[in-house]
């Protein structure tokens, strides 16, 4: 099977003036920086025509906002929008395999997941931690589906739209797919076929313009949420988040904002309501001769690890303030746990 990847490539100019972007919606692509602008043009041109795309960025750039806006933007916005992680398939299909032992098909998880999501869109979250038989079985599946469709396309050419199976999906990863397929991690064809069209999304240090505009709008949506009015920001509060390098990204952001917020009495979001952030903004010096480890997975469980401990060891609190899920903290701090051990 021969599969071409069409590349799009980016003008490095300024990004030109974009039309209004639909708000109340949810699907809010939140920045005026050039990266953002770029990215809501991409989203535009992309959506109405995709079947397969590869959303690629660090943990918390917001790859699952991403994805809704695209299905928004596409023909099935008013289908379903279904979201499963990599490995939870893998979970599903084990334990279905488990409780129907005759079944000559181990793919029934993902063929559920499929025909949940005719006529819309099906989000594949980390899916480089999907293990490679559920890549192959997820590659079958493709196959079937192209297969079924150019038998359709050349024996009923006049089959109406709707009658015709539809199926998009978005795959996330904050991995090098590319790379991880050249050792042999993960299925190559599985990989061409998501990464014909690929979007990258840059961390928010890369985009600090943004966080002000960021900030404002999860105080707006979180008082609106708490029915309570939303307080300004001062400018110390303000020059600390600016300074911050922010490894949790956006959702890192977002979940020191719900913290901080709850803290505030008055008007205005102060300094003394952000929790520590100076610490880590600023690089601790490195003593001459001592070797320190510059793989990113170090300094990201060093960052959990720190946050941690500040807010007194409340995994709750820190997978708050970290903007990420209980259940991937506990994953992270075992990983951590494990390489000490080792």
């Amino acid at each position: 099977m021969s599969i071409t990847r069409s590349t799009t490539f980016l003008d490095p100019s300024p990004a030109p003036v974009e039309e209004p972007w639909p708000e109340g919606n949810g699907l809010e692509i939140v920045g005026s920086s050039a990266e953002m602008r770029r990215l809501r043009l991409q989203v535009r041109r992309i959506g109405p025509h995709f079947r397969t795309v590869l959303v690629h960025g660090e943990a918390g750039t917001g790859k699952e906002q991403v994805a809704r806006a695209l299905h928004g933007m596409s023909h099935a916005a008013d289908g379903p929008f279904v979201v499963c992680h990599g490995a939870a398939l893998e979970q599903a299909i084990t334990g279905n395999l488990k409780e129907n032992d005759w079944s000559p098909h181990p793919t029934d998880a993902i063929g559920c997941l499929t025909r949940m999501a005719q006529r819309g869109t099906l989000f594949l979250d980390g899916i480089h931690e999907m293990p490679l038989q559920t890549q192959l079985r997820l590659l079958r599946l493709l196959r079937r589906h192209d297969s079924t469709q150019n038998h359709l396309d050349a024996s009923r050419p006049n089959l109406q739209h709707d009658m015709r199976p539809n199926l998009r999906m978005i795959a996330a990863t904050s991995e090098n797919l590319k790379i991880l397929a050249s050792a042999g991690r993960f299925q190559p064809e599985l990989y061409q076929r998501f990464a014909m069209v690929e979007i990258t999304l840059p961390p928010l240090r890369d985009r600090r313009e943004d966080i002000p505009d960021l900030t404002n709008f999860f105080i707006s949506q979180l008082a609106q949420l708490y029915e309570r009015k939303a307080p300004a920001v001062s400018d110390e509060a303000m020059e600390r988040m600016l300074s911050y390098s922010w490894p949790g990204n956006v959702s890192e952001l977002k979940g020191v904002v719900r913290s901080s917020l709850s803290q505030v009495e008055g008007d205005m979001l102060e300094s003394h309501h952000l929790p520590i952030l100076a610490e880590e903004s600023t690089p601790a010096s490195i003593p001459d001769g001592t070797a320190t480890s510059a793989r990113l997975q170090d300094v990201i469980e060093q960052h959990v690890l720190r946050v941690l401990k500040g807010c007194g060891g409340n995994k709750v609190r820190a997978a708050e303030m970290l903007g990420i899920s209980r259940s991937t903290l506990y994953r992270m701090l075992d990983a951590s746990a494990s390489t000490i051990l080792q």
